[in-house]
């Protein structure tokens, strides 16, 4: 079902990512789901009546949360349908369950459910590396508009889906997309080339600029409303990406750029801007 899934905790973080994706639903006019973990034990029936008091506490508490995080999903959006379910099992897998064929997951960059004592924070580099759809990661920030989304480009088919995902949210927000490439050193003409050891960096950029527009042609064909600006900066990825966030919106990558190996799920970019990001950051499968 075409949904958004957003985990719960009942930390501040999460409560965040809930209004998050309360405002996400109702830009993409689609239902929101929002999900709660709980342990499997507290599901089985209790031979010591001490732990059966135990278990009706956090059971309780789990319920309590779960309400809450409906209610604030409901005041920030009051025309989206919202539901509310708590589900056995260790956070990462009951999430990537219910993300199955859905539109995105969210969830809070760090936290702990105080109901339960099940970590999500530790659980967000799982759903980000194994969910076959976008994954949204929002920290507990002061949320300021700035009308900007910055996505990392690099080129290739694999960011492709990065790429759209940025054009669609920039033209859902009415925002300005800003296309972020950054080379550490010239790229190779073909396989099998070596990278020059001398080369001039102005004339760098410029190439690097030239491939950058051309592989985004047709995004800016197919979405001609949204104003494109392109930055081509020489650097490390995760620090001039870091930056750019500071005055966005939403920070967009894919899970993999050019440079790793086809086998890695997530690539080293991606997982220093889960700690680096001054944003949400949403992370997209790459191309298969």
């Amino acid at each position: 079902m075409r949904e958004i899934v957003v985990g719960a905790d009942g930390s501040d973080q999460s409560l965040r990512a809930v209004e998050w994706a309360a405002e996400e639903a109702e830009r993409r006019a689609l239902p929101l789901r929002i999900v709660h973990a709980e342990a499997e034990w507290m599901y089985d029936t209790p031979v010591d009546p001490r732990v059966g008091g135990v278990r009706e506490l956090l059971l309780a508490g789990g319920k309590e949360l779960l309400a809450r995080a409906e209610a604030v999903a409901r005041e920030r959006a009051p025309g989206v349908a919202v539901r509310a379910e708590t589900a056995p099992g260790q956070v990462a897998r009951v999430l990537l369950e219910r993300a199955g064929d859905s539109a995105m997951v969210v969830l809070g960059g760090h936290g702990m459910g105080a109901a339960t004592g099940l970590l999500l924070g530790s659980s967000t580099l799982q759903v980000v590396t194994h969910a076959k759809v976008p994954t949204v990661v929002v920290r507990d920030l002061e949320p300021v508009v700035r009308r900007e989304i910055v996505v990392g480009v690099e080129g290739s088919a694999v960011s492709e889906p990065a790429v759209g995902f940025a054009f669609e949210e920039a033209a859902l927000r009415e925002a300005r997309l800003r296309a972020v490439h950054v080379w550490t050193y010239p790229a190779s003409s073909g396989p099998g080339d070596m990278r020059p050891l001398v080369y001039d960096p102005r004339l760098v950029a410029e190439e690097e600029l030239r491939l950058v527009e051309a592989s985004l042609a047709t995004w800016r064909d197919k979405f001609p409303e949204v104003e494109v600006v392109f930055d081509v900066e020489h650097g490390r990825p995760v620090r001039i990406l870091g930056g750019a966030s500071a005055r966005a919106d939403l920070l967009v990558v894919g899970t993999r750029g050019r440079g790793g190996f086809t086998g890695l799920l997530l690539g080293s970019v991606s997982h220093g801007l889960l700690h680096h990001a001054h944003c949400p950051l949403a992370v997209v499968p790459a191309a298969r």
